[in-house]
């Protein structure tokens, strides 16, 4: 009953205080690029706010960040990370499927702050574009984040990382940093009810530029899974 009742009120006051930090970036856009940074990472400390003193769960990070621009390759288990990227990183490039930037005020806000649209099925056209993106984040001083497997997984689930994932790697010649994160078992993957306990970032091993394919995927779907072993 206590986690039914604490999912209820996170949901109306999450989503209500988001209603504010969204509607800022999106106006905030067009005159204050600044005012718009602080309206995203402030969303991102929301979330994390009502997810400590709501939801009664907490985050912990084992290993090293390190503090220059690198290629994360993130396990996505939830909307919980996809929404905690810009708390956790500073002004992160985030690779994001298309289709969410078509979402009303929240698609040009995030093309305004510099996530990077995927087309999965744009071919070599769209690597192309996200790589002139990512090449002018990365010339800013911005870590790039990206969800090799490609979508939101279940627990335990362990699909193959994306194509696209090796060849962003090659192009863009930053190291990779894996994480994996067991966020799905708090965070229902649609609607539902959330459980008390805690999130866990496990950060792998720093892996160097200029490994073959089947290594450097091979290592990051290891590193990214190490929490579902």
């Amino acid at each position: 009953m206590i986690a039914v009742i604490r999912s209820a009120l996170y949901i109306v006051i999450f989503y209500t205080g988001s209603v504010f930090f969204v509607a800022t970036a999106f106006f905030a856009q067009w005159f204050s690029i600044p005012l718009m940074q602080w309206a995203v990472r402030g969303w991102s400390k929301w979330q994390y706010s009502c997810y400590r003193r709501i939801l009664g769960i907490h985050v912990r990070v084992e290993g090293h960040l390190p503090h220059k621009p690198v290629l994360y390759a993130i396990k996505h288990e939830s909307m919980f990370e996809t929404i905690d990227m810009p708390r956790m990183f500073r002004k992160p490039a985030v690779v994001t499927k298309k289709e969410l930037f078509d979402i009303p005020f929240w698609g040009p806000a995030a093309r305004a702050y510099g996530m990077i649209p995927v087309d999965r099925n744009g071919g070599a056209a769209a690597l192309r574009a996200m790589l002139v993106l990512a090449k002018k984040m990365i010339a800013d001083g911005r870590p790039i984040v990206i969800f090799p497997e490609g979508t939101r997984v279940a627990p335990g689930n362990q699909p193959p990382l994306q194509s696209g994932f090796a060849g962003l790697y090659k192009l863009i010649n930053l190291p990779v940093v894996p994480i994996a994160v067991n966020s799905g078992s708090l965070s229902p993957r649609k609607a539902g009810i959330w459980k008390s306990g805690t999130i866990t970032y496990k950060v792998g091993e720093e892996l160097p530029t200029g490994l073959p394919r089947a290594e450097i995927e091979a290592r990051v779907h290891a590193a990214i899974n190490a929490l579902n072993a």
